[in-house]
């Protein structure tokens, strides 16, 4: 039985009136371990004969067998594996992957076999060295003359075995030695055993093959052989693997594989991550500045007081009558400490006056409050003490003041502790200081001083009714349900709503909520920034499909499945997304360092959620942006494109 059977193959280019009829009810066999050349005019149909012969293109019409397969029903995979088990092509132009060495383009078609690394490169190597080129396996196709690509080209033909070699014009491209080398190669293949397919259109070529076949517009006019023996072929091909390891190894080399392409195309992979590089910075440093303007006014809230309730006198700070309204008293508070979801409760007084100290005279603001109130206020204290229940009880003539004071009354080398001082002309011996406070809500350059309220309202004001009163709520209670609670308290004791509360809970509700609606607003728009960067991924991607095309088609005339194809470019696509995400929250956390040197206010927060959103995100946009351009690449034709420039 002949290896290969053609029967009225038949193959048109084109459609209606453009329609052509290239190959003309061709009828071939060919015997296992011929040589045969196939010579004609160009245009003649030639190049299409054995381009079907090595199922790189398909006949309209006739029937096609190998080795009694009929392969007019196979799939495209099915195909890829009969060129993979047994084809082995020698082109013209070599076709040889620029970006990887002499040994990994010869250990290609064994990458698809499923051949572990060590077995092939082994192979590889013997190959090269077989055929001249030892000391070359490391060189890339541009450090080798024509002549040594070729015989590459051909150590790849015979990886994984080569049963079937078809070679294009194999000298075409070369200086006549050249030419010699590679013809002997192929003569000594023939003695070996493989099966040689040859296309020329020099006739000199063509007469050192066993048999010669001339094509002349579509159609066989001779076939002439030297002798019908031929001898019997004991080429092997490559036993193929598969299970586990096999899918392990082909994710590992196309991973490689995509790494190569990017490092060998710097500037076109830099412009791919552009878009992402963008986009991830911007959503991760707006999530940072937001977060960090958030816990910055939180913190401002907080040092007003941390789950605090503060009741005033009146119906509220737009009540113009309020500074004239009393109706809040210390047993008001008193009342209120004894409810069970009260951590503690200090009334304040407020008084204006003058402080006096040796011959300074300024204007001052003193709060006499209960022992409790630096806790319920979140005040800090710096040096000396804060006074306690007896300084209450005793009506102390005490006083704690805050660091403004310190830097308008005391020198830098003078300690205010233990000094008295006047307010309204009563006499105050400092025992505290407090620490500075970085709030939005105090005023840097007010003077502050806090005396117990009995203090304050006995001997200062004399007041009978306190300002108001903050209650700090304990933390495993709803200050909601505290003030509901507080509320009922006091309207019982008053028997009307003649006060209001101020819940520093409700306020950081509000602003929290109010941050996070600003930062989800700007948090949006950086996102579409990220989908115009996977956008211009899809774009990059198809236009490297395009750039690639040539390529393709030797992985695929190699022996490569769809599934490879479509693998690799994919991986690509995840992999530049990955790393301009990356890239992306670097130069975010760059901005974050710039941002602290320039603005001491607050600094941005960055979040390890936002990162490894960011991340994910870009390699869900390589995959949802870079599957249309890597399918599209694995229907490529094979034939189409190894043809395309």
């Amino acid at each position: 039985m002949s290896l290969i059977e053609c029967k009225n193959i038949n193959r048109y280019f084109g459609e209606g009136e453009n329609r052509v009829h290239v190959l003309k009810n061709i009828n071939l066999s060919i015997q296992k371990g011929d040589f045969v050349a196939i010579i004609g005019q160009s245009g003649s149909g030639k190049s299409t004969l054995m381009n079907i012969l090595g199922l790189l293109d398909t006949p309209t019409e006739g029937t096609y067998t190998i080795a009694g397969t009929e392969t007019s029903k196979m799939s495209a995979d099915e195909l890829a594996a009969m060129r993979r088990k047994r084809f082995g092509f020698i082109f013209q132009r070599y076709n040889l992957l620029s970006s990887i060495s002499a040994r990994d383009n010869v250990a290609l078609p064994s990458v698809y076999a499923g051949i572990d690394y060590e077995e092939r490169s082994q192979r590889a190597d013997m190959l090269l060295d077989k055929l001249g080129l030892k000391g070359k396996e490391n060189n890339k196709p541009n450090a080798l003359s024509g002549g040594q690509q070729q015989r590459v080209s051909i150590a790849r033909a015979l990886m994984n075995g080569g049963e079937i070699i078809f070679a294009d014009e194999p000298t075409g491209a070369l200086d006549s030695h050249s030419g010699e080398n590679v013809m002997e190669i192929i003569h000594q293949l023939y003695r070996d055993g493989h099966t040689i397919i040859m296309v020329t259109h020099d006739p000199k070529i063509a007469t050192q093959a066993n048999r010669v076949i001339e094509i002349k517009d579509g159609e066989i006019i001779s076939d002439t052989s030297k002798t019908t023996e031929i001898a019997p072929s004991h080429v092997q091909s490559i036993q193929e693997k598969h299970g586990l390891a096999f899918y392990k190894d082909q994710f590992s080399e196309a991973f490689k594989m995509s790494i190569q392409a990017i490092v060998a195309h710097k500037m076109r992979s830099l412009l791919t991550m552009l878009g992402i590089i963008i986009g991830i910075a911007a959503v991760v440093s707006v999530v940072a500045l937001g977060k960090g303007s958030q816990e910055k006014i939180l913190q401002n809230i907080n040092s007003m007081g941390t789950n605090t309730i503060t009741i005033y006198p009146g119906k509220g700070f737009g009540d113009r009558n309020r500074n004239r309204i009393k109706t809040l008293t210390v047993a008001d508070g008193e009342a209120i400490a004894g409810l069970s979801y009260v951590d503690s409760i200090t009334p304040s007084s407020s008084s204006g006056g003058t402080l006096t100290y040796q011959n300074t005279d300024l204007n001052a603001n003193v709060t006499g409050a209960g022992e409790q109130f630096f806790d319920v206020r979140g005040l800090k204290l710096a040096t000396g003490r804060l006074f306690d229940a007896n300084d209450v009880q005793d009506n102390a003539q005490v006083v704690v003041i805050d660091s403004n004071t310190v830097q308008k009354l005391f020198p830098a080398d003078t300690n205010p502790l233990g000094k008295t001082i006047l307010f309204q002309k009563r006499p105050l011996t400092v025992i505290g200081t407090l620490e500075e406070q970085n709030s939005s809500f105090s005023s840097s350059d007010s003077l502050a001083l806090y005396t117990p309220y009995t203090t304050l309202m006995n001997q200062i004001s004399g007041d009978k009714f306190v300002s108001n009163l903050a209650v700090k709520v304990k933390d495993n209670v709803d200050s909601q349900v505290a003030e509901k609670g507080i509320k009922e308290l006091l309207l019982s004791r008053h028997g009307t709503e003649d006060f209001f509360m101020r819940n520093s809970d409700s306020i950081k509700q509000t602003i929290e909520s109010t941050t996070g609606t600003m930062r989800l607003l700007i948090s949006s728009i950086a996102t579409i920034s990220l989908i115009v960067g996977g956008i211009g991924v899809m774009n990059i991607m198809l236009v490297s499909v395009t750039e690639r095309t040539r390529e393709i088609g030797v992985r695929m005339a190699i022996g490569a499945r769809q599934n490879n194809i479509l693998q690799q470019f994919l991986i690509e696509a995840i992999l530049l997304c990955i790393i301009g995400g990356i890239t992306g929250v670097l130069v975010s956390l760059g901005i974050g360092i710039l941002f602290a040197k320039f603005v001491s206010d607050f600094t941005m927060s960055f979040s390890t959620t936002s990162i490894l959103g960011a991340v994910l995100t870009s390699t869900v946009i390589g995959v949802l942006f870079g599957y249309m351009p890597a399918k599209n690449a694995s229907k490529l034709n094979p034939i189409d494109a190894l043809a395309h420039d």
